[in-house]
C-alpha cells in the first residue's frame, strides 16, 4: 500500500483548511475555533478512494479530532467503535 500521508496530502490538507477554516464540532456549539486537522468522517482504514474523497473530509480542531479518533480506535481506555 502506498503511503497516504505524503506531500500530496499536505498540499490538499492546507488547501482544504483554507476553504474550511473552522472546526465543525465547535461550530455546533456556537464556538468559533480554527480547524487545524482534516478529519476523515468515515475512517479510511487504508482505503485509497475513501482517503481521497473530499466528501469524507471535515475540518476539526485538534482536541475534537483526538477525541473522535480515540473513540473510533479505542484509545484513552475507550472501546473501539468497531468492537462495540
Amino acid at each position: 500500500m502506498r503511503k497516504l500521508y505524503d506531500r500530496r496530502w499536505n498540499v490538499a490538507r492546507v488547501l482544504f483548511l483554507r476553504k474550511n477554516p473552522l472546526c465543525v464540532e465547535c461550530k455546533k456549539t456556537g464556538r468559533v475555533v480554527a480547524a487545524t486537522v482534516v478529519d476523515h468522517v468515515e475512517p479510511h482504514r487504508g482505503n485509497y478512494q475513501k482517503f481521497w474523497d473530499e466528501m469524507n473530509w471535515q475540518p476539526m480542531c485538534k482536541p475534537h479530532h483526538d477525541a473522535k479518533t480515540a473513540k473510533e480506535d479505542g484509545g484513552f481506555g475507550n472501546k473501539s467503535a468497531e468492537k462495540k
